[in-house]
């Protein structure tokens, strides 16, 4: 039976301690009548003295001490031990995905009790879901934390949020330290009483929604088998010592089960590729996902088609990804309002910047050329969790870039907002233009630099392109949209050379054929002919389509012919013979080489010249003349060596490596392995020193080819795996490579089973 006054509690600690009346009288200092007249409760109001003296004697720590102090205050027994409190809201059953997050957790919370009390941070955007998680969290961790778990709404977004030692005081409460005692410590002792009772006892603590680190830094405890968890919009970048979960979008089949859990698993079965497509639309973020299945739910004469059609139209997706009194743009707001003026205006236009990704100095332009101011709202915005970085880049977030576009609208006016857009694609483009042109003969550094952006180097200009890729892309899209034909011929052109060193970006064949539709319209067919042949070349390297790139060459050709071109009717003529001889067409492909030298000749064309010689190479090798595919190839290559001055550097390292490459397969041929491997191990050198991972994924296959066919195993699998590794790889050659690569696996498999 459980104690119910302060003399059977004695009793009780006294034969937990394993002690006698005269054991204890002895270790206390006390008389055994006395401590007997306690137990029997002939006295019933010791006196300070005499309980610190028993609390010595019982060897009690300083909460167990503090409890039989309240005790003989009170004359009757506190609970034997804190009930477990269990402060947890209700929980969502329909809880999804986040198994990263939650080993996490796991494993922070099994390291409890070694050192200093866990502390997790958990962050992210504005409906990421961090509330569900923590409380979910706290349901799964409930077996580690036996002393009670308790979760407090911070209220991080009111304007005046509760105070550190309020909240601490609802923690101690929670705790089952007594009111009493929370008086008697009083304001100034209420924080070392805090400590001692989270490290006295394993206790979860979930601090939800924090305001801020000045809000949560009081509440950490020190040692102990506590943890405590904070969610917070902000990343509380101020606290230190602590474990960071940063939250984003659900991975799509997470998002799409989440989805079915709430609308019904048989509807969303019904229609699958809807589901998905709703998904997408809700950006994967879980408060919209949760928002659409409530109100499908709700609405079961509604199919999932009629409903994500609704939403494609970006104008009210918004307003449609409400249910009940929850609003996904209610939530945003939220935050929007606590911005600067600086860091809310910058928000607002990063609306109009194309693509997802976002580097510092476009977010300059927009904010008038500033770079540290625009360096300190983009920092806000993260810290604030409407802004999201990748590596140097930041990310915004697709439902919170409809809310800002429609915050722009409001705010600033339609027109401002259409001004603004014209600016940052003009300024897009012409430093695409300054950009792409590094790699254009007789162009190389711009006279100026454009101020923003760094582009003294040619490795300079390759990053930036690369890294704004979807962002000048996107300006060109709307540049051509607008009717713009001279500036969107002006930036294709630009783009010529330079595209050989990122050929698997995906938008080669969109932006030539944007290009050669542009100048058809401008009426020049020097200018027309110039940009089917580009395509032309896209469709055959980009995209190995070598059939839809003969038609392309054919009309450049009669565009060429028209304007009385002999260099582009020779580039023509180049393309028809590379994609000809990719077809098995060996005959008509050497009748287009020749042409293509001698037009290239009369046009004075040194660069198409290399060309020329290095794709004769290349119909000798597909019409399996190996011999004199290798003399074809060392002739170019020396004529490459004596023409080092007149070789822009970049077009002459891209010839190198084909030729090296078209060697190296001449001698595989052969069966000259030495050779044949030299020649493609050089060819994968010059790749990597450029660099050029789109051709390097090419002689790499090679390689591995060549290796295989020599019996040199171990440096197949070397080859295919580096292939397989490349971000910028020929997709062909990548998925060779990681063919190749799981035959291997599973071949290895029953060796390390019967091993």
């Amino acid at each position: 039976m459980a104690a119910t006054t302060f003399g059977e509690y004695l009793r009780r600690l006294r034969q937990d301690a394993g002690l006698t009346l005269e054991e204890l009288a002895e270790a206390s200092g006390l008389s055994p009548r006395g401590i007997g007249n306690l137990e029997r409760g002939h006295r019933t109001t010791p006196q300070r003295g005499t309980v610190a003296a028993l609390a010595l004697g019982l060897k009690l720590d300083d909460e167990a001490r503090a409890r039989l102090a309240s005790a003989a205050r009170e004359g009757r027994a506190p609970d034997p031990a804190p009930r477990p409190a269990d402060g947890l809201p209700r929980s969502v059953e329909d809880f999804v995905g986040r198994q990263k997050e939650l080993a996490r957790l796991r494993s922070v919370a099994a390291a409890a009790g070694s050192g200093p009390a866990p502390v997790v941070a958990l962050s992210g955007p504005p409906g990421a879901g961090k509330t569900s998680l923590a409380l979910h969290a706290a349901r799964l961790l409930a077996p580690s934390f036996p002393g009670g778990r308790i979760m407090l709404d911070l209220r991080g977004l009111d304007a005046s949020p509760p105070e550190p030692a309020t909240l601490m005081a609802q923690v101690l409460r929670a705790a089952g330290v007594p009111d009493g005692e929370l008086a008697k410590a009083g304001p100034d002792g209420q924080p070392g009483l805090y400590r001692r009772t989270l490290a006295a006892r394993p206790f979860l603590v979930v601090l939800d929604n924090a305001a801020g680190e000045s809000q949560v830094r009081p509440l950490l405890p020190g040692a102990g088998p506590s943890m405590v968890l904070v969610t917070s919009r902000r990343i509380l970048s101020g606290l230190e010592g602590v474990d960071r979960l940063m939250l984003d979008e659900l991975p799509a089949g997470d998002a799409q089960a989440l989805l079915a859990g709430i609308m019904g698993r048989e509807r969303a079965a019904a229609e699958p590729e809807q589901v998905a497509r709703l998904a997408a639309l809700c950006g994967r973020l879980p408060l919209a996902l949760r928002v659409a299945g409530c109100w499908l739910a709700t609405r079961t004469g509604w199919t999932v088609e009629r409903y994500a059609d609704r939403l494609a139209v970006e104008e009210r997706r918004l307003t449609m990804l409400a249910a009940g009194d929850v609003r996904v743009g209610a939530a945003f707001g939220l935050s929007y309002r606590r911005l600067t003026p600086e860091a809310a205006r910058l928000f607002r236009l990063l609306s109009l910047v194309p693509g997802s990704g976002v580097g510092t100095a476009v977010a300059a332009h927009l904010l008038g050329g500033d770079v540290p101011a625009a360096e300190d709202a983009l920092e806000e915005l993260v810290e604030m969790g409407l802004l999201g970085t990748d590596g140097s880049r930041y990310r915004l977030h697709d439902l919170l870039r409809l809310f800002a576009r429609a915050r722009l609208a409001e705010e600033d006016g339609e027109e401002a907002a259409r001004a603004a857009a014209a600016g940052l694609w003009r300024w897009l483009l012409r430093t695409a233009v300054l950009a792409g042109r590094w790699f254009e003969p007789d162009h190389g550094a711009p006279a100026r630099q454009p101020g923003l952006v760094r582009l003294g180097t040619a490795e300079e200009a390759r990053t930036w392109l690369q890294e704004e890729g979807d962002t000048w892309l996107g300006a060109f899209r709307a540049t051509a949209a607008a009717g713009e034909d001279a500036t969107v011929v002006d930036v294709a052109e630009a783009m010529h050379w330079f595209s050989d060193q990122w050929m698997f970006w995906g938008h080669w064949p969109e932006v030539f054929r944007t290009a050669a539709e542009a100048a058809q319209r401008l009426g020049d067919p020097l200018l027309e002919a110039t940009q089917l042949n580009y395509c032309a070349w896209a469709l055959l390297v980009c995209e190995h389509r070598p059939r839809d790139s003969v038609a392309w060459s054919s009309r450049a050709r009669a565009a060429a012919l028209r304007a009385g071109d002999p260099g582009q009717t020779g580039w023509s003529h180049l393309y028809s013979a590379w994609a000809l001889g990719k077809t098995g067409s060996h005959d008509e492909a050497a009748e287009h080489n020749r042409l293509a030298a001698r037009y290239l000749a009369e046009a004075g064309d040194v660069h198409g010249g290399l060309q020329a010689a290095a794709a004769h190479g290349l119909a000798l090798i597909e019409a399996g003349r190996y011999e004199a595919a290798v003399g074809a190839h060392r002739a170019a290559l020396a004529d490459l060596d004596g023409q080092a001055g007149r070789i822009e550097p970049h077009i002459a390292a891209v010839s190198r490596i084909n030729l090296m490459m078209g060697l190296g397969r001449s001698h595989a041929a052969l069966g000259n392995w030495p050779e044949a491997t030299r020649c493609l191990d050089q060819g994968v050198d010059l790749c990597r020193r450029s660099p050029n991972p789109g051709l390097e994924s090419r002689v790499l296959i090679q390689l591995a080819r060549a290796c295989a066919a020599a019996g040199a195993g171990e440096r197949v699998r070397e080859a295919y795996a580096r292939c397989a590794s490349l971000e910028q790889a020929d997709p062909v050659c990548r998925e060779e490579a990681r063919a190749y690569l799981a035959a291997a696996d599973r071949e290895a498999e029953p060796a390390a089973r019967n091993g």
